[in-house]
């Protein structure tokens, strides 16, 4: 135990000797909270050692912070008392290409005893993958990140709320080459730098809403792909403003229009053999797999509460948008919740699954740990995947749903909230310290803007990620 303490005591001192002589003068630590938002501390390059070996303080009370940075309390969290240590992940310690001086890592907390932190949303999506792999499983798992740029102001007394201007840089249509002629410095910088911070972009394009675009990024396993949609965010945070510009990547812009979503891709995996190829079987799935789907499905209402945390999120939420608000599945439907991509057949890891209706004001460690967490449970009970659904089940009547067994996933958060709340796989999984504390996070929100209409939430909420 000595002598790995001490290497890491050693492996620190050479990466902060490293940086410096990179001229980097301060690293960020980044934890996310449960409203969705990147907290951060940070470091002179110089102390990096010194907080991989004992940490940086920070009070517990950030777990039941609201997104608009009020602050709310659990039966175990919230208050001025107490206080946790952040300690970075060294292996992820990345230059910023955008932001010169700076570099960034994901941090784990703990407590002052050394102990992890209960609430800790990275170490939880940690343990659901060591649980995967305990049960035989390797999951990859990756992110789409969608995100609407506009001007950024001209100086402070620029309107803001329901009022605010905005101003697109781009006037192309939907999916359009003029809006990559358009924005071409702007979209180059956009990859190049995500590229040097070893960012595998697999594809990047205009989206359907004015200003709006789509980066997708490599799977990995799921602690990495969460950790890189955070990069992957606030390196296009930086890179717009370089440009004089501004991103936005809540759920819904600008009220009555298509929002951004964060759909989550994931494959399976037993001894390095995907379980989306079997031969023979239905849709190409093993058993093992069509019960984690059957899993994902089932548990579906409850894990809105964890995709989709804000009342901006239901804003997004709507039929016949892609948004996927029908609790159905679908081979290649990209209006059903849950999205079985079959890939070509010659691609042995072609086939995966996304998870369509998560949106980027979510927690991406706590997206990606319910979910496995609810695919195990569908392993355990032997969940069985329904008929998948073809077309879009927002233009049937509600008989024909009825007669399908497709119902309408929560349209509140105050449902989605209600849903989690009863929901014992996930609570087990979380344990009652987390799962407590995003409920009162979620509880608060709904309180919050229980008397505002649509433009007001979407206003409040555009800039709070």
């Amino acid at each position: 135990m000595g002598s790995r303490a001490a290497e890491q005591r050693q492996e620190a001192r050479q990466l902060a000797a490293r940086l410096s002589a990179e001229g980097v003068r301060n690293v960020a630590l980044t934890w996310v909270d449960n409203a969705g938002i990147a907290r951060v501390k940070t470091v002179p390059a110089e102390r990096l050692a010194a907080a991989a070996e004992r940490g940086v303080g920070m009070s517990p009370v950030f777990d039941v912070f609201t997104s608009d940075d009020a602050i709310t309390a659990s039966d175990h969290l919230g208050g001025p008392d107490g206080d946790l240590r952040l300690f970075p992940d060294l292996e992820r310690v990345t230059t910023l290409a955008a932001q010169p001086g700076w570099a960034w890592a994901p941090a784990d907390r703990y407590d002052q005893l050394g102990l992890p932190h209960p609430a800790c949303q990275r170490q939880f999506a940690r343990r659901m993958t060591e649980r995967a792999a305990a049960a035989g499983l390797e999951l990859r798992m990756g992110f789409e990140t969608e995100w609407v740029v506009t001007r950024a102001p001209a100086g402070p007394a620029a309107a803001t709320g329901a009022d605010e201007p905005l101003d697109y840089p781009c006037t192309g249509p939907a999916y359009g080459m003029t809006r990559v002629v358009e924005l071409s410095d702007y979209l180059r910088d956009v990859t190049e730098a995500l590229s040097v911070q070893g960012i595998d972009v697999l594809q990047l394009h205009p989206e359907y809403a004015p200003g709006q675009f789509e980066v997708t990024t490599a799977p990995g396993d799921p602690v990495r792909a969460a950790d890189d949609v955070v990069l992957v965010r606030e390196t296009i945070r930086a890179i717009s403003l370089r440009h004089g510009l501004r991103a936005s990547f809540a759920p819904s812009v600008v009220a009555g229009q298509v929002g951004n979503g964060c759909h989550l891709h994931l494959s399976l995996y037993r001894d390095g053999t995907s379980l989306h190829r079997t031969p023979d079987a239905p849709w190409g799935l093993a058993p093992d797999a069509s019960a984690f789907l059957g899993g994902i499905l089932g548990a579906l209402p409850a894990l809105l509460a964890i995709g989709c945390p804000s009342p901006a999120s239901y804003l997004r939420l709507q039929p016949s948008h892609w948004a996927g608000v029908y609790q159905c599945w679908g081979v290649e439907n990209r209006e059903a919740a849950l999205r079985l991509i079959t890939g070509a057949p010659d691609d042995p890891d072609g086939g995966h699954a996304e998870v369509k209706t998560f949106d980027a004001a979510a927690n991406p460690y706590l997206a990606v740990g319910a979910v496995i967490a609810a695919g195990l449970h569908g392993i355990e009970s032997a969940t069985r995947l329904p008929e998948p659904q073809t077309g879009d089940p927002g233009v049937l009547g509600v008989r024909e749903r009825a007669r399908r067994g497709i119902v309408r996933l929560p349209a509140t958060l105050t449902e989605a909230a209600d849903r989690l709340e009863k929901s014992a796989p996930l609570y087990e999984a979380m344990g009652e310290v987390l799962h407590g504390a995003v409920l009162a996070v979620r509880r608060a929100e709904e309180a919050h803007f229980a008397e505002s209409d649509d433009d007001a939430i979407a206003a409040a909420t555009r800039w709070r990620w």
